[in-house]
């Protein structure tokens, strides 16, 4: 997807080889070619880039498993992201953490445009609230991982980061978050890439 005249995943590596990233390999499989195409063997961003091909769609995890030589402590990040997180900050916090997985997250408000209730067991109305905005802390989509995490994933089909979380935390595993209130969109949503299209000159800042 091109914010500006760049597709977006450019500005995400940007970011990488701004936190000392070296070597990127691209899980692809839906428009792999066009991918590989644009982004070649990653010369001109100063990165060596490599692809990792899935013969089906495995989620957000479990194409990590098709990567033989991954090294102890590594960076995932989503490709439809903007931000101007320091990842160099993530990954050594990870380092000092000593966790399996560490989710750099974002505290989102989102306005609900209708009156909300809430209702008793006897269907009693015990509150009632105008469009209020709630707020929540989500993922940004940027994580570094231990490979040891990579041994609560299947070898087999697909796994996501959903499942990947309850499996560590089933399993008690020491999971971290790194807060960040930067900028931050994740254009899956129209309206954040809406915003990214008007954010314009302040995202060419990324690059």
């Amino acid at each position: 997807m091109p914010v500006g005249d760049r597709p977006i995943v450019e500005y995400l590596l940007a970011r990488l080889k701004a936190a000392g990233v070296k070597r990127v390999v691209m899980a692809v499989n839906h428009l792999a070619g066009l991918i590989e195409e644009r982004l070649g063997d990653g010369s001109r961003f100063g990165l060596d880039i490599s692809y990792s091909h899935e013969d089906r769609p495995l989620s957000t995890v479990a194409p990590l498993k098709l990567i033989a030589d991954l090294p102890e402590h590594f960076i995932v990040a989503n490709g439809d992201i903007l931000t101007d997180l320091d990842v160099a900050a993530v990954y050594r916090a990870h380092l000092e953490s000593g966790a399996l997985l560490t989710v750099a997250v974002y505290r989102r408000t989102e306005n609900i445009d209708y009156g909300v209730l809430e209702i008793a067991p006897d269907n009693s109305v015990t509150s009632f609230s105008e469009k209020p905005d709630y707020s929540f802390v989500v993922s940004m989509g940027i994580y570094v991982f231990s490979k040891a995490a990579l041994e609560y994933v299947p070898d087999d089909g697909p796994f996501g980061f959903d499942q990947l979380m309850f499996a560590l935390l089933g399993a008690r595993q020491k999971v971290m978050v790194y807060p960040y209130d930067g900028y931050w969109l994740d254009i899956g949503r129209p309206s954040d890439y809406a915003r990214a299209q008007a954010d314009i000159e302040k995202v060419k800042g990324l690059l």
